[in-house]
């Protein structure tokens, strides 16, 4: 029977901080949320014991009760990855990478089911050696689930290691059905988000054991194909292996870039933000070696407008990375789709149907393939300044207009500081 562990550090960017500041986490107050954006900002996490005292994760900084004080930790990306680095190098002490599948910057699967013979280990103490050794290795807590299958491993850490003195949960589908099957809200369990939770709720439906008891019929016509994972998790049940998840291969692959700007902005400075972008994904695309023929564009318009934004595609007259070529692309879309009145407020770029660039570009009539070639040159040179010297080494002249916010976002990863500059 296969054995799967599900392993979380607690509080991750939390623990983290208080780590750096010699503090522990499980008793001390300490936010991590850039103050400078507003009282508005989301807090990216918070210590154990500020959960302790009944304030939500992911709250925003101006929910907190005012009577309690608490330490406020600016995000620092790059100081969690190399965290994470470190941790991950941890777990290859004692498993394969080929048996390890990185579910976020601070949680992972095993599957341990090979390993447990060879250490003469159980599935818990072969999981709480790991754990001792995250948390002398760099002072970070761990929790665990344990299951005989990734949903299972993924509810046990969810639902059940919590409440284990231990930070330990441990499920078989025999115990899922006998200690869960009762358990709500629908919410806690993994891939139920609050849409299918509420159509549940709406045909009376608020248990995993309410799901099993209904038809498979009525949950296919409201849910389509979308009911089979459903009823396969209410059972306690999931195919899907590690191994299946390391031998995917996507149909098709594309690049995207999106981000939601601090205030409103005009027609013109929206167009601005846009190219920058444009820009930006065209060395990502040059450094990563692919080439494109299409791309999306989605522009949110003001929160105050409660309105849907404006999105729309363009083909390029050939697959290409070229600056030249993409960002007055990017451009005519944007003028195209958007209407001038409105003040934006987000967006999001995709280049479409990425694949490996040949080397050979099919030239139209109309293409200056003295100007392409110009432009590759440029564009390498470009990448590596700024893998030398940083991302704000070199900059165009469209980056230092007022508006432009290129040049902070090269000072963040994940849309947050990333505290190295």
């Amino acid at each position: 029977m296969k054995q799967y562990l599900c392993i979380d550090l607690k509080s991750f960017y939390a623990s983290v901080e208080c780590v750096e500041r010699g503090l522990d986490p499980m008793t001390t107050n300490l936010i991590v949320a850039d103050l400078e954006r507003s009282e508005k900002t989301i807090c990216l996490a918070i210590t154990p014991a500020m959960k302790a005292l009944g304030i939500h994760n992911r709250c925003r900084v101006f929910e907190i009760p005012k009577d309690v004080e608490y330490i406020a930790a600016v995000p620092r990306m790059q100081k969690y990855i190399d965290y994470a680095a470190q941790i991950y190098g941890v777990y290859l002490k004692y498993v394969s990478p080929d048996d390890i599948h990185v579910y976020s910057i601070d949680e992972v699967f095993m599957d341990v089911t090979e390993y447990l013979p060879l250490y003469q280990l159980s599935a818990k103490e072969l999981a709480l050696k790991i754990m001792a050794d995250i948390q002398e290795t760099v002072g970070v807590r761990a929790t665990c689930g344990i299951g005989n299958n990734l949903y299972l491993a993924k509810v046990a850490l969810d639902i059940t290691a919590k409440h284990a003195a231990d930070f330990i949960g441990v499920l078989d589908e025999a115990s899922y059905q006998r200690l869960l099957w009762n358990h709500r809200p629908l919410t806690d369990f993994w891939r139920i988000g609050p849409g299918i939770a509420r159509r549940l709720e709406e045909h009376g439906i608020f248990t995993m054991g309410q799901v099993v008891r209904t038809s498979e019929d009525a949950l296919y016509q409201w849910f389509g194909i979308d009911a089979e994972l459903l009823i396969d998790h209410a059972w306690g049940r999931e195919p899907v292996t590690i191994g299946d998840i390391k031998a995917y291969k996507s149909k098709s692959n594309c690049l995207t870039s999106g981000q939601v700007l601090s205030r409103d902005y005009s027609f013109e400075e929206g167009e601005l933000v846009v190219k920058e972008m444009m820009d930006q994904l065209c060395l990502d695309l040059v450094d990563k070696g692919l080439v494109t023929s299409s791309i999306t564009l989605y522009v949110g318009y003001s929160n105050a407008l409660h309105m849907n934004g404006a999105r729309g595609s363009a083909s390029l007259a050939v697959e290409t990375n070229a600056d030249s070529l993409m960002i007055p692309a990017i451009s005519a879309l944007y003028r195209r789709i958007v209407n001038p009145r409105y003040p934006v407020r987000r967006m999001n770029i995709c280049c479409n149907n990425v694949v490996p660039d040949s080397g050979v570009q099919q030239m139209s009539m109309f293409d200056d393939d003295l100007n392409l070639d110009r432009s590759r040159i440029l564009q390498k040179t470009m990448l590596e300044i700024k893998r030398k010297y940083g991302k704000n080494a070199v900059l165009k002249g469209m980056n230092l207009e007022e508006a432009a916010t290129g040049r902070d976002r090269n000072r963040q990863i994940g849309g947050h500081r990333s505290g190295e500059e």
